[in-house]
């Protein structure tokens, strides 16, 4: 499988330190340079920013039905190794952490293989984390 270059990505929260925490002790990210408006993170492998703005009305997720399921949009996330995902999964579930959508296999069997799961950090940003049981499909149709 080709290597992917780390990409960077910054998302707005409404409470600094309520996300620092959750990005520290539940996601288990290392932190790197912050200021008093934003932390940067190591989110496997990736440069990641939480940035603070208050919190306003429009803040509302919008969802999208896929597979039966309501997607939030927009969301973010990283594609894990397999064991990877579900120990990531098995980690959240006994830190009691709300799934939007709860871990799940989608195209069983099929190209494009994968699990999947969504939740949302402190501030309502919404996480989907997955992983492709043959990395090789990741862009498969």
């Amino acid at each position: 499988m080709k290597t992917i270059p780390p990409f960077h990505l910054a998302v707005p929260v409404h409470n600094l330190e309520e996300c620092r925490k959750f990005y520290l002790e539940v996601l288990g990210c290392k932190q790197g340079r912050s200021s008093d408006t934003w932390v940067d993170f190591d989110l496997f492998g990736h440069q990641f920013v939480i940035h603070y703005k208050p919190k306003n009305q429009s803040d509302a997720l919008h969802h999208n039905p896929v597979d039966g399921k309501s997607v939030p949009v927009p969301h973010f996330g990283v594609v894990l190794p397999w064991e990877e995902f579900h120990q990531l999964a098995e980690h959240l579930r006994s830190s009691d952490i709300e799934f939007v959508i709860e871990p799940y296999i989608r195209f069983e069997g099929h190209p494009g293989e994968q699990a999947t799961m969504f939740f949302l950090d402190p501030s309502g940003n919404a996480l989907e984390f997955k992983s492709f049981k043959d990395p090789s499909q990741i862009f498969a149709t």
